[in-house]
């Protein structure tokens, strides 16, 4: 049965066949639930900390049997203003191909809450990728305020003192029909890039937690999909560094001009 906690509402389930209804109570039972959440985020403020923490780079299994994956970038002449520009600008797949000319296949499109140049908090996107050797999946990412999982208070004393320059927040899946919530959002994962910037241009750490939908089952995500996930976001963000500058002062409508190099 479709506990009462589960927030599922009525008029969702109203008009749903057998079958569609067995899956939707399949989902929520795979969904982490509040409690599961709060043991896999009990330490994500460390996330906003300029000081190392115990996994930069590298993967973990977590107790309930979800992936924790990590990688840290450098990202040269980019700053934490120019990545929170580049998810409200690219909306193409040869945009896509600028951030990965290899694993990136295809850009299925935004809904409508995403506003070119203006947001992307809310909004969903559908892609096609692959990860290292792993072949193209499809992808849905619906992105949050990053205030909806860290302490408010740790995260705008971040911002204040630049321990932190850019932060986002977005629920992940994959496959070709992912799994979602009433909220629209994908069960299956988490996904955090951090910002901070630097004397070098900015430091990125990138954290997701996945395998919602595997996690209590005996074949669970593998390590394999980890590190091809680590070797994906390292590549995207060194390709995406070489290019981002130039494209962010020729595009960006804040007011924001290129120094001069000579």
């Amino acid at each position: 049965m479709i506990k009462e906690g589960s927030r599922m509402s009525l008029s969702f389930l109203h008009g749903c066949s057998v079958e569609r209804l067995n899956n939707v109570i399949k989902i929520v039972s795979m969904k982490p639930t509040k409690e599961t959440e709060e043991v896999m985020f009990r330490n994500i403020n460390t996330l906003l900390s300029p000081k190392p923490i115990a996994l930069e780079a590298g993967i973990s299994r977590l107790e309930n049997g979800m992936l924790h994956i990590a990688m840290r970038n450098v990202l040269h002449h980019c700053k934490g203003k120019m990545l929170d520009w580049w998810f409200k600008y690219f909306e193409t797949t040869a945009d896509l191909k600028l951030w990965h000319p290899h694993d990136h296949v295809e850009h299925g499109g935004w809904d409508s809450k995403w506003i070119k140049y203006e947001n992307y908090i809310g909004a969903t996107i559908h892609a096609t990728e692959s990860l290292g050797d792993i072949p193209p999946v499809q992808a849905t990412i619906k992105f949050h305020d990053p205030a909806d999982i860290f302490n408010v208070d740790v995260l705008k004393q971040a911002y204040a003192d630049g321990s932190v320059s850019a932060v986002v927040y977005a629920r992940i899946g994959f496959g070709e029909n992912t799994p979602v919530d009433h909220n629209g959002d994908p069960i299956d994962g988490y996904m955090f890039h951090v910002v901070r910037d630097t004397v070098q241009g900015c430091t990125l750490r990138s954290h997701f937690y996945l395998g919602a939908l595997m996690a209590d089952r005996e074949n669970q995500l593998s390590d394999e999909v980890g590190f091809g996930l680590m070797e994906h976001c390292y590549s995207e963000f060194t390709y995406l560094a070489q290019v981002l500058p130039s494209l962010y002062y020729a595009e960006n409508k804040n007011g924001d001009k290129a120094p001069f190099l000579w």
